[in-house]
């Protein structure tokens, strides 16, 4: 572990590293390379075996922004996680290894955060291919039954208030993946303002290695996830207000998102558990889900399809959908 600063900063931007080689100095390129200079970079090596921490090694040589902390490896999570201790920015942000950012989000975002006294400040992104680009803008949502609802989970696009993200006592949830998931939907609960820049300044990197491009059984973690956001609410007294909209969250993310990658699960009996347990999930939980109310007034994004499904269409989209993946 490199020395640990003690001055205050006005961003601490964490970085979990593991054997990403490849990306790496391009990441770290974009922030050391910031227009906002006050910021510290914690870069935790998560036990890499590539040469990942040689080349953090040398970026932190030149750079003294840069705190190297080193730890055996178990996850994004517990990365992510493991820096929470060393923070001593006024923000906090969060970057993956294997993605980079314009060099004026941060000054922009923390701009922004300062003027408005905000919580959170989000940004658009773009999905960035080897040879192409595509720009995902987001709606501005402010209220926060709709951020559970609707709101986009991902925590790199994002700045955090610290004292106020330390209050919540919310980590990412170790061992799991959808871990974005399951923090943002946590820390909802708590926030009193966010705003939004307009400008897409993550390049979120798609690589044909990423965990989200090859379906196993671990799809199933959606549902340990969600289960853990409910109990959660329910531990903190927060079920009684956001039910309908956790209900729905658990509706659109088992009908559309979850139910699409079990689909894709190659094993036909692995992918036959998934999509029964997900089914049953749904129904376990919230036994009455057709009668939500947000549901029943829901016209965004696959409505339709979430509004077909019954027993019936469930058990035929179950059989279908894998044969449509097959050939697509």
């Amino acid at each position: 572990m490199s020395e640990t600063k003690t001055e205050n900063v006005k961003i601490s931007i964490i970085v979990p590293v593991y054997n990403v080689a490849d990306y790496l100095p391009k990441c770290l390129d974009s922030l050391i390379n910031q227009t906002l200079k006050d910021i510290e970079i914690l870069a935790v090596n998560d036990g890499s075996t590539d040469n990942s921490l040689s080349i953090l090694e040398e970026y932190a040589a030149k750079d003294s922004r840069i705190t190297i902390l080193n730890k055996p490896n178990s996850g994004l999570s517990d990365a992510r996680n493991y820096a929470f201790e060393h923070i001593h920015g006024e923000y906090v942000g969060f970057l993956d290894s294997d993605d980079y950012v314009d060099t004026d989000m941060f000054e922009n975002m923390y701009n922004k955060a300062v003027s408005t006294n905000a919580e959170i400040v989000e940004c658009n992104l773009h999905h960035t291919y080897e040879t192409s680009e595509d720009t995902e803008i987001g709606e501005v949502i402010t209220d926060n039954k709709e951020l559970i609802m609707n709101g986009r989970s991902v925590v790199w696009n994002k700045i955090y208030k610290t004292s106020w993200l330390l209050s919540t006592g919310v980590r990412f949830p170790s061992g799991l993946i959808y871990e974005d998931v399951n923090f943002y939907c946590k820390i909802v609960p708590f926030l009193n303002k966010i705003e939004y820049v307009d400008g897409a300044y993550v390049h979120y990197v798609q690589r044909g290695s990423s965990i989200n491009n090859h379906q196993t059984l671990k799809t199933m973690q959606i549902i340990d996830i969600l289960n853990d956001i409910y109990n959660f609410y329910e531990q903190k007294g927060f079920l009684a207000e956001y039910r309908d909209a956790l209900e729905f969250l658990y509706i659109r993310i088992l009908l559309c998102s979850s139910m699409g990658r079990m689909a894709r699960i190659k094993d036909s009996a692995d992918r036959r558990k998934a999509l029964k347990a997900n089914w049953d999930t749904l129904n376990t939980t919230f036994p009455d889900w057709k009668q939500n109310k947000y549901y029943k007034d829901y016209t965004g994004k696959n409505s339709k399809f979430m509004k077909s499904v019954n027993a019936f269409t469930y058990s035929l989209y179950s059989f279908l959908l894998p044969i449509y993946y097959s050939i697509k």
